[in-house]
């Protein structure tokens, strides 16, 4: 079956009947992810994700179909361009969650606004007050932060004490000979659920994509000037074992870090309350990365 044939006729097919037919399915998501409504890959898997994607595109597009897909579903889907699409409208204040977010926005960062759809990001050298630090090295002196969009209003899900740099041990004895890995500010999808450690293995976003870092050769603790190097690094999200705030140890060689066991099970848990994560235990997380200074720069207040 495809799209093609329901029009015209008088074709209703519930969500449980689209589920039977891997060729209408991926047809549909293919569609769906074409116009930002569901992201990739088209798997032909019918699940709830899928189907909350459709009951959006028939709610913004006023289909007057609910629960199945019928010739007016079946139209719009086939002839509806990304720029049709209303969109809704996000209520922007001057709080940090919405200073951020129009942030990642000024980037052409993707944000999320679905219900419980989160957007993990990490502030370089800010404080839980969300004042600025110096960002010296060898330090949790970042931020680690949830954000939902909850009606249009971006909201601090939790935030914890982080690091996005490799401490001073590993700066100074690099596991990778081009130099100690710094991720380079940006938006990334690249992280799944697994498990990072040896000694005291414990679940993390494991990173499962490409990412891009900056190779400290000069060990100078900078960015400034550094060579780029694109690939898979074991760049994980895991726990800081309970590091002091003020020495990283061996807590990280480049990895995003939360410092505290506790805080990170509790990062942990939020995450995996992520729709998209519930109905595909494989989904690749985005993680966003931003510098504090340039933050408030831009958008100070």
């Amino acid at each position: 079956m495809k799209l093609q044939d329901f029009l015209g006729k008088e074709e209703k097919w519930g969500f449980e009947a689209i589920a039977k037919d891997e060729e209408l399915t991926r047809q549909i998501q293919i569609l769906l992810i074409g116009l930002g409504l569901l992201e990739p890959p088209a798997d032909a898997k019918f699940g709830p994700v899928t189907a909350a994607a459709i009951s959006k595109f028939q709610e913004l597009t006023n289909t007057g179909e609910l629960d199945f897909v019928g010739a007016v579903t079946a139209k719009k889907l086939i002839e509806t361009k990304p720029d049709d699409l209303p969109k809704p409208p996000l209520k922007l204040g001057n709080d940090i969650a919405s200073k951020i977010v129009k942030y990642m926005l000024a980037q052409n960062y993707q944000v999320f606004t679905a219900p419980k759809e989160y957007n993990i990001v990490y502030v370089e050298g800010m404080n839980g007050d969300w004042t600025l630090n110096n960002d010296a090295s060898n330090e949790f002196n970042d931020r680690r932060i949830v954000i939902e969009v909850v009606d249009g209003v971006p909201k601090i899900v939790d935030h914890w004490q982080a690091t996005t740099e490799p401490g001073r041990y590993y700066t100074l004895n690099p596991m990778n000979p081009g130099g100690a890995a710094r991720i380079k500010f940006g938006q990334y999808k690249a992280w799944a659920v697994g498990g990072h450690g040896t000694a005291e293995i414990h679940e993390a976003l494991r990173q499962v994509k490409d990412i891009v870092v900056h190779r400290d050769f000069n060990k100078d603790f900078q960015r400034t000037g550094d060579k780029l190097d694109t690939g898979l690094f074991y760049i994980n999200q895991h726990w800081g074992y309970d590091a002091p705030s003020n020495d990283i140890k061996l807590a990280s060689a480049g990895c995003l870090v939360g410092r505290t066991r506790q805080g990170h099970r509790e990062f942990m848990a939020i995450i995996k309350q992520d729709r998209r994560y519930v109905a595909n235990r494989d989904y690749v997380f985005y993680t966003t990365v931003i510098p504090g200074d340039d933050l408030l720069k831009k958008f100070p207040g």
